[in-house]
């Protein structure tokens, strides 16, 4: 295929504005005028970065920092939660009032009507994200947190504590449904990674400080050791609810709905400093109006036909299937149980609240790293290496809990306790690197606008759904077999490490109108990783080039 001389690409001066060139192919011998790059990214979006970014010190990026900071906060009631029942489970006046403490049936009811509540919350998020907007979402489900906490905290009975927790978990699933979507649409592409992964660590730091809340507040010798706690959840919720509405809406939702010129101005502030020539603003409204439909199905609350009505419907739901069964079936959950384990291998009551705490930390620091390197890592490659390698480390923890289980009543080696609670530490850190920040991310990026807030209910009514098993099998288990309910996740890892290496679908380095093209391809998985040539013109043109 012919091109047009270099010369016709190469012109004007430094600061001079330039067109973006729709990446051509250019034959391979005079690709040495360019700078060759071989990858599997988007052409078109690496010839808008290259020609102009956003500028990260500016008041417009400061604002979008603002958002994600709050969608952020919607994620932290999952974590807090998770570390705050652990801990206030063991704790003695929680136990005297609710007649708990030792892991049972009636333990899994009291943890699982969160998710309970999760998955009634996902029938009414889609409904509201799509017809209010992204941020009526967040503010609904921040809401209905803010009325859970306030039943959960001042319960009296076992019955109202149950309650409060259903409302609580409904509150957190519409918010955590609203959040992700809000951030992945509003970031600019060469963002997004690293912001909406981002959300995906506020369960780990709502553990951390649940954790260290609970460490402090069990020594309080009264009912207020396990209430303070209850009543501090509301506290990110009502920060979210104050300041929401003062934020920009989604360009994608207002464009969905027939805003074009609102949708525009936010990407001419927010992603093009301002610059009407910029390319990221006229690489993206092109795309707005290209890909996302008026009279799509986001127009009808009981229309879910669009999420398998194409192949390429199909291929992006089987993605959100495939991230919502996996990243709850790789043994996340047992994370609701770490003071038992613990107390399993051998831990005193002070070291298990400790470990709890360090435990948050240290996944919480794993993932902000995998956040920090998330536009540049491949999504793919981060699923298969990880979930192998929590295959490994959980099958090393269930190795050395076996040991130590084997000694019963007799002298026990307590490095064998030591190894066995060293590796579920380890098991936790790469579940952390791996699933905590592509959980939100992977899932929101496989969607298109216009079914983005039902295609992620249904995905997030998968996780909850998966959850509530865990979390009343794993402690059922847990008193029956002990450590041999580790040895299922392990199988199912590796078959997982199998599963996503086939038909994983690479979604990093292009933006959310350019995926399109990727799911309509004959082979999915072939077209996302398939590497091309890139020459990039001294201007910052990008073109294919031929070999």
């Amino acid at each position: 295929m012919s091109s047009p001389p270099f010369s016709s690409i190469e012109k004007g001066h430094k600061g001079e504005k330039h067109n973006i060139i729709e990446p051509q192919y250019v034959p391979n011998n005079v690709s040495g005028d360019l700078n060759i790059l071989q990858t599997a990214r988007c052409g078109t979006l690496c010839a808008a970065i290259t020609e102009g970014t956003t500028d990260p010190r500016s008041k417009p990026a400061i604002v979008i920092y603002i958002c994600a900071a709050t969608a952020f906060m919607c994620n932290y009631s999952s974590g807090y939660d998770g570390s705050l029942m652990a801990a206030i489970n063991g704790m003695p006046f929680y136990q005297q009032q609710f007649n708990q403490g030792k892991l049972s049936a009636s333990t899994g009811i009291i943890f699982s009507i969160f998710t309970v509540g999760n998955i009634a919350g996902t029938l009414f998020a889609g409904l509201l994200c799509d017809r209010f907007g992204r941020r009526a979402g967040m503010f609904a489900g921040c809401i209905i947190v803010i009325v859970g906490s306030a039943i959960i905290s001042c319960s009296t009975s076992q019955a109202q504590f149950i309650g409060g927790r259903f409302v609580l978990g409904m509150g957190t699933s519409i918010a955590n449904i609203g959040a992700p979507i809000y951030i992945v649409e509003i970031s600019p592409p060469q963002w997004r990674g690293r912001l909406t992964s981002l959300y995906g660590t506020g369960w780990n730091g709502g553990a951390i400080i649940a954790a260290a809340i609970t460490l402090a507040t069990s020594r309080i010798q009264s009912e207020w050791s396990w209430r303070i706690p209850l009543i501090l959840q509301a506290v990110p919720a009502t920060i979210v609810v104050l300041i929401v509405w003062l934020l920009p809406e989604s360009p994608r939702w207002l464009c969905a709905n027939g805003r074009n010129e609102e949708a525009v101005a936010f990407i001419k502030k927010y992603h093009a400093n301002n610059d009407p020539n910029h390319p990221l603003l006229k690489l993206q409204i092109e795309e707005f109006e290209g890909n996302i439909r008026k009279d799509g199905s986001d127009k009808r609350w009981w229309d879910f036909k669009a999420l398998i009505a194409t192949r390429e419907a199909r291929w992006r739901m089987l993605m959100v299937v495939l991230i919502g069964i996996f990243s709850m079936m790789s043994g996340g959950g047992l994370g609701y149980y770490n003071l038992s384990i613990y107390q399993a291998l051998g831990f005193d009551k002070q070291m298990q609240y400790n470990m709890n705490l360090i435990g948050a930390c240290m996944y919480s620091i794993a993932s902000w790293v995998a956040v920090s390197l998330a536009d540049k890592m491949s999504r793919r490659s981060v699923l298969v290496i990880g979930t192998f390698f929590c295959a490994c480390t959980l099958g090393a923890n269930a190795a050395f809990s076996a040991k130590w289980a084997s000694y019963g009543d007799g002298p026990k080696d307590l490095i064998v306790a030591r190894a066995a609670a060293a590796f579920f530490f380890l098991f936790g850190i790469v579940f952390s690197f791996t699933y905590t920040p592509l959980i939100s991310l992977y899932l929101n990026e496989c969607l298109e606008t216009t079914t983005r807030a039902k295609g992620g209910s249904v995905g997030v009514f998968i996780i909850y759904g998966i959850t509530l098993v865990n979390l009343f099998v794993i402690p059922i288990a847990f008193d029956r077999i002990g450590w041999k309910y580790i040895l299922p996740f392990v199988a199912w890892d590796l078959l997982e490490t199998i599963i996503w290496y086939f038909l994983c679908v690479e979604t990093a380095g292009r933006t959310l109108e350019e995926l399109h093209e990727i799911f309509c391809a004959p082979n999915p998985v072939k077209a996302s990783i398939e590497k091309k040539k890139l020459g990039i013109a001294r201007t910052g043109a990008v073109m294919k080039v031929q070999d």
